[in-house]
């Protein structure tokens, strides 16, 4: 593995010096060029993932009621809604996730996931960035000193797809407000690396409605030959350019991506739910969380290497809800619920999630792509052991439960443990940099992996270690 920390300083060197005695210089690559073709040099592992779908659950789902339930513990510790037995002998989930649980020999689950700040903010930026000491405590906005997200470290290493986009965030990029979070962009690599955004309008999410994606549609009397008419034109006047900066050399990929995109009917299909089945579309559930998860498998189908799925809810009055924040309260919050326990249950939050995800995981692996396709819940923390006033927990980070599935990690275990009530890691703590490592792994790239800035200064993958025990 070409690593920047390791004993490799005369590997690297060695393989600089190959690159300009096979002619890089009198090919006329241009520094951002070479920095390309340098990062391909790099040595990978044996991947077992040929993409990831990352799905982050908003605002701190609970691992008691999810996926560590603690039956024995006092009332106030285990709440009102039991546990069930899965498919994995001996492992129990929360009694809220029923359909799961059925696939619980094609998950792992990691109980002893912690981290040091109770903030949603910083929160978030942990687990996005996956760094739990990122150079910053800022958790937005994005700037192009931030941390690489996985998704770009992914297409600086292993490169673009020739039609679609390499990384895709759905349904929209995660805000709160005006707080646009960072781990969302390419930060250092550059803007060429960052992701397409859908950005779907910010209406109320449980209706039964379809995808505008409008931004792949050509404006009318613009078609796709014409188009690439426009592209050839627009070609011919970048190659007259005698020196081009980096920066130069990142918007003209840009604009070459979306040409590609908009030319590309392929393209278009891929992003189109409504191509599915009803059956199948009513299987995942129809509301966005639902059609994002049959999205990101289609994505994941045609050939798209990450996808991001963020889960919030935007309520009729288009008012945004961190609808896994169950503190409960004591006016009327999401939809007319007070009582946290109430919040789960509401149709937006445990049954919806319930629905999509084990549909995704039948789905995935009736195609035969979970095994190479590597599925990430998670959320930026969890939730006190103790139910509050309000039959609601608050925010917890020393403890809580994330879940993993295909992209050869191994179904029906259990990776660490909590005490007996899930508010302390017992046995094997993990940290979101961790996660992070673990998602790289999967694709072959190890911690130490080296991408480059646009200056062409290495900048480690990770600092976290993976988790390679829970790969088979």
């Amino acid at each position: 593995m070409f690593s920047l920390f390791t004993n490799s300083a005369s590997r690297s060197a060695h393989r600089r010096d190959l690159l300009k005695a096979g002619g890089l210089g009198l090919l006329g690559l241009s520094p951002l060029q070479s920095r390309i073709a340098l990062a391909n040099e790099t040595e990978l592992g044996r991947a077992t993932a040929k993409r990831c779908i990352f799905i982050f659950l908003c605002g701190g789902p609970s691992q008691l009621e999810m996926w560590d339930p603690k039956p024995d513990a006092p009332e106030q510790v285990r709440g009102p809604f039991g546990a069930v037995e899965t498919s994995a002998p001996g492992v129990r989930f929360g009694g809220l996730i029923p359909e799961v649980a059925k696939h619980a020999d094609k998950l792992a689950v990691i109980r002893s996931m912690t981290h040091g700040s109770n903030s949603h903010d910083i929160g978030i930026l942990y687990t996005l960035l996956a760094d739990s000491k990122p150079p910053t405590q800022r958790a937005y906005p994005p700037t192009r000193e931030d941390h690489p997200g996985l998704g770009a470290i992914l297409r600086a290493v292993l490169g673009e797809h020739p039609e679609l986009p390499s990384w895709v965030i759905a349904p929209r990029p995660f805000t709160t407000g005006a707080r646009y979070y960072k781990g969302q962009t390419a930060g250092l690599l550059g803007p060429s690396k960052d992701p397409f955004t859908l950005d779907l309008e910010k209406k109320h999410s449980l209706g039964d409605k379809d995808f505008d994606l409008t931004s792949l549609k050509l404006l009318d009397g613009i078609d796709r030959s014409r188009l690439r008419g426009r592209s050839g034109l627009l070609e011919q006047i970048n190659d007259a350019r005698p020196i081009k900066s980096a920066s130069v050399e990142q918007l003209e990929q840009y604009y070459n991506k979306a040409y590609s995109m908009l030319a590309s009917s392929g393209a278009s299909r891929a992003f189109d739910v409504t191509r599915e089945p009803n059956s199948v579309r009513d299987r995942y559930g129809r509301n966005e969380y639902g059609q994002s998860f049959l999205l990101a498998r289609r994505l994941s189908e045609a050939g798209v290497r990450m996808v991001n799925v963020f889960w919030t809810l935007y309520g009729e009055d288009g008012c945004q809800f961190n609808l896994w924040d169950n503190h409960g309260s004591d006016k009327k919050v999401c939809g007319g619920f007070n009582k946290g326990v109430d919040m789960l249950t509401a149709p937006y939050c445990c049954p919806a999630f319930d629905r999509a995800f084990s549909a995704l995981l039948d789905d995935l692996h009736q195609r035969g792509m979970l095994d190479d396709t590597l599925v990430v819940v998670t959320g930026e923390f969890g939730r006190t052991p103790k139910m509050n006033k309000n039959a609601g927990r608050d925010h917890w980070s020393p403890c809580y439960s994330i879940a993993l599935a295909g992209g050869g990690v191994q179904g029906g275990q259990v990776y660490g443990a909590s005490d007996r009530q899930a508010a302390y890691v017992q046995e094997s703590p993990v940290r979101p940099e961790d996660v992070g490592a673990t998602v790289l792994h999967a694709f072959g790239l190890a911690p130490e992996t080296a991408v480059y800035d646009l200056s062409n200064r290495p900048v480690r993958a990770s600092k976290g270690q993976p988790i390679t025990d829970l790969f088979g």
